[in-house]
């Protein structure tokens, strides 16, 4: 217990800026993710073919060890920021691209028909009927893929990403608990927190309409 008081005091400014560096490097890859995965989703609804194919090969990436896929991109994109942005990007993709495709794919086709029976766009149909009759699913997707990428970001450390992952490498190095400590700590501490707020998100840009059927059912 001394240990980790002695900690705090010794590192806890350091543990503040560390705490967002991690943080950054996850949001950002969640953000990136975001960006590519649910347009991706939204496209592979439409594909006849194929869908399950592309959906597949993501998965195969999936089940790629993290650290291969950090050193992957170390030839190409050196140390640092980039690459661990890059690497945990590749894991935040599944989970949304799956939820968002699931979740567009279930829209009620009566629903599609009506929008286009009053000459509604395929865009205007994604944009105002399947975006958001699908944000409860594609908001888990969301959030778990936030959650998972918080842990996964204290490997970014091993190609100088930073973050919370320096304390608990110090640690097992230096065989010091304190320091592994408190690099878990606040990630566990972190994912929770984040996923608590992605929660009050996730019912806030829920379509009233569908709040009232999820209350019914």
């Amino acid at each position: 217990m001394n240990g980790i008081i002695e900690f705090l005091q010794t590192n806890g400014v350091e543990m503040l800026y560390k705490t967002w560096e991690h943080l950054y490097i996850s949001l950002i890859a969640v953000l990136f993710g975001i960006i590519v995965a649910v347009p991706m989703g939204v496209a592979l609804t439409r594909m006849k073919k194929g869908a399950g194919v592309i959906i597949g090969f993501v998965n195969i990436i999936q089940t790629l060890p993290s650290l291969a896929i950090l050193a992957f991109f170390i030839p190409l994109l050196g140390i640092g920021k980039v690459p661990a942005i890059a690497a945990l990007f590749f894991y935040s993709v599944l989970p949304i691209l799956r939820n968002t495709y699931t979740g567009v794919r279930g829209v009620n086709k009566n629903l599609l028909e009506s929008g286009k029976g009053v000459g509604m766009t395929v865009w205007e149909q994604i944009r105002y009927v399947e975006i958001p009759l699908s944000i409860p699913i594609i908001m888990a997707g969301i959030r778990t893929s936030t959650v998972y990428l918080i842990g996964w970001a204290t490997l970014a450390s091993f190609i100088g990403g930073g973050g919370l992952g320096d304390y608990i490498f110090i640690g097992l190095n230096l065989y010091q608990p304190e320091f592994i400590i408190g690099g878990a700590v606040p990630v566990t501490i972190l994912a929770v927190v984040i996923d608590y707020i992605l929660s009050i998100t996730e019912d806030k840009v829920t379509p009233k309409g569908i709040k009232g059927m999820k209350e019914v059912a």
